[in-house]
């Protein structure tokens, strides 16, 4: 992957302060290069690895905090490409009550900030379901808070996108069990 793209969007992600606000298991920042390096452990490829270093630009259905607002797309997009911010924005629109419980049967996914229904490709669904997985299993790791308060949840969401997840993906959700029971972080490498 090219590193310069990497430490380039590090330093937009720096500009909008990720490195100032507080995250399961330290900063948001740390947490975004975290998703970032379990994505190249896992071999994604360069676009979603760069989208998972940049998931949170627009904030999520969880973490509302967005570093940049949707009218600064063009700038994210001109950092890490424009497939790699589509998929960012994917991420940060999905509206996750409605859309996880079937996205791995093929349903359309709602939009948050437009209340749109809209068809994701098959690409983008595994793409989706793996930055999904590196991003959940990160605080499941991270933060035995999280994990004792959230990790059952994330277990069971994880189990329904297995199709859509690569065996990498799987291994680290199957490891994330013992974490989940034991109420313990742990980083896995």
């Amino acid at each position: 992957m090219d590193a310069r793209r990497v430490a380039d969007a590090v330093e937009l992600l720096e500009r909008y302060d990720a490195a100032a606000i507080e995250h399961p298991g330290g900063t948001l920042l740390a947490h975004l290069i975290r998703v970032e390096e379990r994505l190249a452990r896992w071999g994604a490829r360069p676009t979603v690895r760069l989208a998972g270093l940049c998931h949170a630009a627009y904030g999520t259905d969880g973490f509302p905090t967005a570093l940049m607002p949707l009218g600064r797309r063009t700038e994210l997009a001109g950092v890490i490409g424009a497939e790699a911010e589509e998929l960012v924005y994917l991420y940060g629109a999905c509206g996750r009550a409605a859309s996880y419980p079937r996205l791995a049967e093929g349903a359309p996914m709602v939009d948050r900030f437009s209340a749109d229904e809209f068809m994701p490709s098959w690409q983008q669904r595994r793409d989706f379901a793996e930055l999904t997985a590196a991003n959940e299993l990160d605080l499941v790791f991270a933060s035995a808070e999280f994990a004792r308060r959230h990790g059952a949840g994330i277990l069971a969401l994880l189990t329904r996108f297995r199709p859509l997840l690569s065996e990498h993906a799987w291994r680290d959700r199957v490891t994330a069990e013992s974490t989940v029971d034991s109420g313990v972080g742990l980083t896995v490498d």
